[in-house]
């Protein structure tokens, strides 16, 4: 099964970021190329496993318990967006963004631990993907439009294992379905290492 640990927004937030899309979509261009992703689909990706075998899910949980054990809740807000080039728009995160990388660091050491490696190695850029062009894209006027959005500020609770399903049916704009599988409150009681 193809998994990653994630951060979950709150209704909410989410209910800002897509008044704040909904004005992106409006923009010229906004339908041709791009494939926005839905709202029930928005995350911040803390560390992305792929294809795990279902025996090494139990080892995996139990180190992400302990991650999550292991870090306090903290706040975190959504802010403004950037670009991965022209293949993806992303909305970007505010507050204590430092323990959101902590957070991805002990996520990524759990995977490794539990046996599940992944070859690309990358600092961890906190993000919330918007949307994806197949084609380089002018994100350009979509960053400038979230240069001012600020989203209300919550409190990260929990850190949640994801399974991901790719579209299978071949319909144009079909999205990957997200299922939470396990979520671990953040702090609490320490015990071993991720």
């Amino acid at each position: 099964m193809r998994l990653f640990a994630a951060v979950l927004p709150p209704k909410e937030v989410t209910d800002e970021l897509d008044s704040a899309v909904g004005e992106l979509r409006k923009l010229p261009g906004a339908d041709h190329g791009l494939r926005w992703t839905a709202r029930s689909g928005w995350h911040f990706t803390l560390a992305f496993y792929g294809e795990v075998d279902e025996e090494v899910v139990p080892e995996l949980s139990v180190r992400l318990e302990r991650a999550a054990r292991r870090t306090g809740p903290f706040p975190l807000s959504l802010r403004g967006g950037g670009r991965f080039g022209g293949r993806a728009l992303w909305a970007g995160a505010a507050g204590d963004v430092r323990t959101l990388r902590l957070l991805a660091e002990r996520a990524a050491a759990a995977g490794r631990k539990a046996g599940v490696d992944r070859e690309e190695h990358r600092r961890y850029r906190p993000h919330l993907t918007l949307a994806r062009s197949r084609e380089e894209a002018d994100f350009a006027p979509y960053v400038s439009a979230l240069d001012g959005f600020e989203g209300r500020a919550w409190t990260v609770g929990e850190l949640s294992l994801m399974r991901s399903r790719l579209p299978a049916s071949g319909v144009p704009g079909e999205q990957p379905r997200y299922e939470s599988l396990a979520r671990w409150p953040l702090g609490g009681p320490l015990g071993g290492d991720a």
